[in-house]
This record gives structure tokens, sequence and C-alpha cells, in this order.
């Protein structure tokens, strides 16, 4: 069984099991498995697909800001000092902290102002939780990245782990490019372009494909994902 760990803001811990795959996302999971045999055996090898979520809003875009060209373990700790520090999940509360209290969650300067530039979107109306959801998949990622700081992969990881999109293919992550390789013999790691032409017949299932090759990944290195890491 695959764990997530929650702390709260009195210093309690929760953990509980990931949830299961939906049951639309099982049936995508079964017609990729009868596409691609290799997609369809990573489940047998690695395990059961966690179901990963991230809260939708202000929050699971500042996280996929967190994570920016970083291993999931020091995001992780950077999330978990944020999530601890009053205000720091909430737009308005996160332009009122000075940038210090940023700092010492770990944040650099780069990502202080980023953040900073998110959350002022939010609270001015310019991103909107709701209106996001509503939008095609290329419009929310268009509306993302109008925002300094947010590029495509922030803004695909949003849709795919907050909006739990089932065709968004975030081409640029490193880890998926290292998985498809090892999955498929590649003689090196694929650059986007080419990660994302692999992609192609896995539509409109490109999301749960993504899954499936982090999780193969995870299993192949033994490295957690972000949302596995137990608190300090």
């Amino acid at each position: 069984m695959i764990y997530q760990f929650f702390s709260h803001f009195d210093g309690t811990k929760t953990v509980v099991p990931f949830p299961h795959p939906p049951a639309s996302a099982r049936a995508g999971l079964a017609a990729l498995a009868a596409a691609d045999p290799d997609l369809g055996r990573i489940e047998a090898t690695a395990g059961p697909l966690p179901w990963r979520r991230r809260a939708d809003g202000f929050p699971g875009l500042l996280q996929a800001i967190v994570g920016q060209q970083i291993s999931n373990q020091a995001a992780a700790a950077i999330w978990r000092r944020l999530h601890a520090t009053p205000g720091a999940l909430r737009p308005e509360g996160l332009l009122a902290l000075p940038d210090e209290a940023l700092r010492l969650a770990g944040l650099s300067r780069p990502k202080i102002a980023h953040a900073r530039a998110l959350a002022a979107a939010f609270a001015e109306g310019r991103l909107d939780a709701a209106a996001l959801a509503a939008m095609a998949d290329t419009d929310a990622v268009a509306a993302i990245v109008a925002v300094r700081g947010m590029g495509v992969w922030s803004a695909e990881i949003y849709l795919l782990f907050a909006l739990e999109r089932f065709d968004v293919f975030p081409a640029g992550d490193l880890a998926l490019a290292a998985a498809a390789a090892h999955l498929k013999g590649l003689p090196g790691r694929p650059g986007p372009a080419a990660l994302r032409a692999l992609a192609q017949p896995w539509q409109p299932w490109r999301a749960l494909a993504a899954r499936l090759l982090w999780h193969h990944w995870r299993q192949v290195t033994g490295r957690p994902a972000m949302d596995d890491l137990p608190p300090a």
C-alpha cells in the first residue's frame, strides 16, 4: 500500500492510503493496456496505480511553483514548511507575508516573486479556480502561463493532478522522459518534442499514461513522489 501524509496546523499528522483510480480512469487504463502492452505491464510490476490529487486553485498552482526544477524530496520539504506558515496557502495571506517568511520556508528569490505574482493573479480575479476548471485544456494552460513564473510544465501538472484531466501530457518533465526511455528501451532520454510524438498513440488518455510512467519510474528508482513523503 502507498500512503500519503498530511501535516495540520496544530502539529498533528494524518496518514491515509492513496485512493484507487476512479472508474472513468480505470476504463482509460484498460484502453491503454490494450493499445500498449508496455504500459499494461506497469501495474503488474509496480503495484496498483495510486491516484494522486492536488488541491485546485491557488494552493495547487503554488505547489507547482514549489516543484519547479528541484527534486521531489526538496519540494516536499519546502511544501511542508509553507503548509505550516499561517496564511501562505491563501492568496491574500501570502501577499501579506514578508519575503523573509517565504525564504525561511525554502523558496528562492525567483520563486518568491513567482508566488507573489500568482497570489496577485488570484486576489485580483485574473485567475479563478472555477473558471479554470470550466476551460478546455488549451485555454486553461494559456490562462495559467500568462502569470509570471508559470510555464507550460506547471500548467500541465496542475491540469493533470488538480483538475484530473485525462489527456494532458507534460512532455517537459524529465522523470517522464527517463521513464519512457527505460520502459521502451530507448538509447537515450527523449526530448519534449520526441516524447510528445511518442505519446500521440496514447490519446485520449495521455495523462493516465503519464501517471503510469511516473509510477514505473518510482518503482525502478525507489525515489518517492512529492506526495509520498512523510512530514519532517
